[in-house]
């Protein structure tokens, strides 16, 4: 046991839900025992694909994937980023059928969790279940903000708040902080993610450049004036529920 629980504490899986809960051997355990299933998969050709059904979900450990749906003329809306530590189609195996498709953006490790896996980890280890439930009410709680922002902020503002909510995200696994992170998003990614175009992300880029706030240059982010950011975008992290486990 000391063995699986040492080795399952550094998982990002685990260091996210021990933001919501104080996780014990038994819930550590468990979680080893989701990470069984290590896979690989490279860069560009989707894991899951929209309408698919009889799918497994996924850890992600390494790597970073984008999910999202295509539209009838070909263009494509990124619903979400995932970084280490999220699930990927955890709602599409409890609805039964993918509604969205998940690509990786680099090669990316995951382990690949069963239906049956999951709900016995559920059934066996009550408080595991209210995290997960916790990660998945948070991740809604970002769609909800990417609705915002796309319906109601300013190009800039827009792109504030993503790279700031990225920042959070990846600082919760280790990955990143005020300071910036390392992103390997093209300006495609950000323009199918915010609802701008290229070319639009290109000059939001370098206008917040100027202005002494965010560099996003040769895959890193790098954050000059981190609260002028935050004012910029009005950005308010309650939503994503970092303050400390609620569950000790």
């Amino acid at each position: 046991m000391g063995g699986t629980v040492k080795t399952i504490e550094n998982s990002p899986l685990t260091q996210k839900l021990s933001a919501f809960v104080a996780l014990s051997e038994v819930e550590l355990a468990a979680l080893e025992r989701l990470h069984q299933r290590r896979r690989s998969f490279v860069a560009g050709r989707d894991m899951v694909h929209q309408g698919q059904s009889a799918q497994a979900a996924y850890i992600l450990s390494k790597g970073w994937v984008c999910s999202y749906k295509l539209q009838p003329d070909g263009t494509r809306q990124i619903v979400d980023f995932q970084v280490p530590g999220d699930f990927l189609g955890l709602r599409s195996v409890l609805l039964r059928t993918s509604d969205h498709s998940f690509e990786p953006i680099v090669d990316i490790e995951a382990a690949e969790v069963l239906t049956v896996d999951l709900l016995d980890a559920f059934a066996q280890t009550p408080r595991l279940a209210t995290a997960i439930l916790w990660a998945a009410s948070r991740d809604e709680a970002m769609v909800v903000e990417h609705l915002v922002g796309i319906g109601r902020r300013d190009a800039d503002a827009r792109m504030a708040h993503f790279l700031l909510e990225l920042g959070s995200r990846l600082a919760l696994v280790g990955m990143g902080g005020k300071e910036g992170f390392e992103c390997p998003l093209t300006q495609y990614h950000l323009a199918d993610a915010l609802g701008l175009s290229a070319v639009h992300v290109n000059r939001v880029l370098r206008q917040l450049r100027e202005c002494g706030l965010v560099t996003f240059r040769d895959s890193h982010v790098t954050f000059h004036d981190y609260q002028g950011l935050v004012t910029l975008a009005e950005f308010d992290a309650t939503y994503l529920d970092q303050t400390g486990p609620l569950l000790k």
